[in-house]
């Protein structure tokens, strides 16, 4: 591989949004690719948020694991939680992951150059 990469066609994927609907199956925006529409700007907000909230619980999870005195319903209230949070997460690196361009195949580039 040469380091090519394809980009693919502006809006030729959906973004994976940061929620899901009230059946949980998951949410995809199909846009132009400028990521600079209204639900695009949405979504990043979300995420930040997402992301913000993330990083506060693990400081409370440093916080009460560090207390002796936290009980077995409160460390099970702060596992669902986290497990709330690595899912949010989760879904962000998939969907910006889903988002960088890939690179292009040797293959591909070969059969690109041998085409008339």
């Amino acid at each position: 591989m040469n380091g090519a990469y394809d980009q693919g066609s502006p809006g030729s994927t959906g973004r994976l949004l940061p929620w899901v609907t009230p059946e949980g199956n998951p949410c995809y925006l199909i846009s132009d690719g400028t990521a600079t529409g209204y639900l695009s700007r949405v979504a990043d907000n979300i995420e930040s948020v997402q992301l913000g909230m993330a990083d506060d619980l693990l400081d409370h999870a440093a916080d009460m694991l560090a207390d002796p005195k936290v009980t077995p319903t409160q460390i099970r209230f702060l596992a669902d939680r986290m497990a709330e949070s690595l899912r949010d997460v989760h879904r962000i690196a998939q969907s910006r992951g889903d988002r960088l361009p890939r690179p292009v195949d040797e293959a591909d580039e070969e059969e690109t150059a041998d085409s008339p």
